[in-house]
């Protein structure tokens, strides 16, 4: 038995409906109005071709469901991303607002109702997943601080932060602001 006698009938009927009255030119592409079938292998060449096309489409379309529900996970987790960015520079005024107060003879009910609000902002930031980001002795990281001088020191090993001069904060994973600080250099020559 010859490969074509084996084949199903419905790629019979295919190369019969789609091939019907086709005449082929000189360098074998199909013309109207003849009646020369295509090959059993290029049918199955067409196959291949169109069942790759299709586990290809599907493939992109899974990468596209799986890429929008990310962005919409991540628009969800840090939605509050922008309230937080613009809220922060109002946390470092109202500390420097308290530490002015602290200084001032006098006015110890005022420093008192300034640091239980500050607690409760600094309480709801952290319901909202902001935490501050620590630098104070630690090696410089320059993914989370941001040097802006270094100096000399016995007490703290080169490299490391030996002053914080604004605290930094990040929203979960994501860092909003980084921490501006000073690096030790280690001690002077």
């Amino acid at each position: 038995m010859s490969t074509e006698t084996q084949q199903p009938k419905e790629q019979t009927e295919y190369a019969e409906e789609s091939h019907a009255g086709a005449v082929h030119s000189e360098n074998g592409t199909p013309q109207p109005g003849g009646s020369e079938e295509p090959s059993l292998n290029q049918i199955q060449a067409d196959l291949e071709r169109f069942r790759d096309l299709a586990l290809r489409s599907q493939a992109d379309f899974e990468n596209y469901r799986k890429r929008a529900n990310r962005d919409k996970e991540d628009a969800v987790r840090y939605s509050n991303f922008s309230l937080v960015e613009k809220l922060v520079p109002v946390l470092d005024s109202f500390e420097l607002g308290l530490t002015a107060a602290r200084n001032h003879e006098g006015a110890a009910s005022i420093v008192s109702g300034m640091e239980m609000v500050k607690r409760q902002l600094e309480d709801v930031l952290h319901q909202f997943g902001v935490e501050p980001v620590e630098a104070l002795g630690l090696p410089f990281d320059p993914n989370l601080h941001e040097a802006v001088a270094q100096e000399p020191s016995t007490e703290v090993a080169e490299g490391a932060v030996v002053r914080q001069l604004r605290k930094g904060y990040r929203l979960k994973d994501r860092l909003v602001r980084a921490t501006l600080v000073v690096v030790s250099g280690g001690p002077a020559a």
